[in-house]
């Protein structure tokens, strides 16, 4: 299409625009992700002002709209970060720089950036679409320790953060603008945004904030049958856990009546399960993974479909801007398995240093590692921290007239 030119009253010449709101994709326009919406636009004029000298009430924006926590000063973990820096600058690990190396960085830093490497080649080359070979089976090792059931590294796809893992397979499950995903209200709006874009049906299942935000299959079932009586095909169901933003941790009985449920109502589950380190009362509510729980209700289940997803950006590693995460398919059909890999390979690899750090994550220092002591002293501190401002948070709201807020079980 050409512009399309003309003279306005003086003469001179203007030239009206070929895409404007009015005519761009209106699935794109229909999106709002509130996260970045009108408060975080205007907070961000606000920093402006005031590195330019504006007087407001205050001197520092503090943004609360999002988890970030190195904005908020979190330090970055020692050994995660050495690593980083060794495999940017290779030159340091070679034998006749590794003297002054050791000056800078612990042995085991050292050790893992030259296997890193050795399997890489280079941060600064495309990776295998799917991730670095070496790190999908270090994830699926850690997904094997974790759940005490085997993993398969063909089934696991690294991402550029969850959220992009996300956005993929939902792209895979919407095939017209009638299917519908089931979502948790109160929710991580990146769902309702991206199935904006998708031109897709949000099912919301409503959380009861009066039983700790539970999650019931009479809820379930309701949303489920009430779409259905509109018209809409429901695919999927996401759970969020522990919830985002309600903090609650499912227990395993819970768990299992949500996976009867798919199977009943044949929809895929996808567990977003990127906070499951951040869990407040370990005794009392422990993480358990969906991929766990499935493994253990017996043969009966073979076959469920169900995607889970991972990120670096939570927990205590909190590397949001770096870009990593991770999901795991289980029971999908092998075609899907084959269009996935396509549509990761036309954006050809996710970023290579977020997937080190996936790797990081997954295969931390270990004890008796020279890097372990300090590891698990910066782990815990970052740790008992969150513990520490998730319950000052909980009392400041329950404090407020005409407030209450839930523990925070976890994230």
């Amino acid at each position: 299409m050409l512009s399309v030119s003309s003279n306005n009253a003086n003469g001179s010449s203007s030239t009206a625009k070929v895409l404007t709101g009015s005519n761009m994709n209106p699935r794109v326009r229909k999106a709002e992700y509130a996260v970045r919406g009108e408060l975080a636009i205007r907070s961000e004029k606000i920093k402006v002002e005031l590195a330019n000298g504006g007087s407001f009430p205050f001197q520092r924006v503090v943004g609360c709209n999002i988890g970030n926590p190195q904005a908020l000063d979190q330090k970055p973990i020692t050994f995660f970060r050495q690593v980083a820096s060794l495999v940017e600058y290779p030159d340091l690990l070679k034998d006749e720089n590794r003297e002054i190396a050791l000056k800078l960085y612990a042995s085991d830093a050292i050790d893992r950036a030259k296997l890193l490497l050795a399997n890489i080649g280079s941060v600064g080359a495309y990776s295998h679409s799917q991730g670095i070979p070496l790190i999908r089976e270090n994830v699926a090792r850690f997904i094997s320790d974790r759940d005490g059931f085997p993993a398969d590294p063909s089934k696991i796809f690294l991402t550029q953060g969850a959220s992009a893992g996300v956005q993929l397979t939902l792209q895979m499950i919407v095939e017209h603008p009638d299917v519908g995903i089931m979502i948790p209200i109160p929710q991580y709006p990146l769902y309702t945004a991206t199935l904006a874009v998708l031109d897709a049906k949000p099912v919301p299942y409503y959380l009861d904030e009066a039983k700790a935000w539970g999650l019931t299959t009479e809820e379930l079932q309701r949303s489920y049958d009430e779409a259905a009586k509109n018209g809409v095909d429901t695919r999927a169901l996401v759970i969020i856990n522990p919830g985002n933003p309600t903090g609650q941790c499912l227990s395993e009985e819970n768990m299992r009546e949500i996976i009867e449920f798919c199977k009943k109502n044949r929809v895929i589950l996808l567990a977003d399960e990127v906070y499951q380190t951040n869990i407040y009362q370990p005794e009392q509510r422990p993480f358990h993974s969906f991929k766990k729980v499935l493994k253990s209700m017996g043969p009966q289940y073979e076959g469920f479909e169900m995607i889970s997803y991972h990120s670096i950006s939570k927990g205590m590693i909190g590397e949001c801007g770096r870009r990593g995460g991770y999901f795991e398919c289980e029971g999908l059909d092998q075609s899907i398995m084959d269009e996935i890999y396509k549509i990761s390979s036309i954006s050809l690899c996710p970023n290579v240093q977020g997937q080190i750090m996936v790797d990081l994550m997954v295969n931390p220092p270990k004890k008796g590692d020279p890097s372990y002591d300090l590891y698990k002293q910066e782990y815990d501190a970052i740790y008992f921290s969150l513990i520490k401002r998730a319950k000052k948070l909980e009392d400041m709201f329950n404090n407020l007239e005409g407030c209450t807020c839930n523990s925070a079980d976890g994230a």
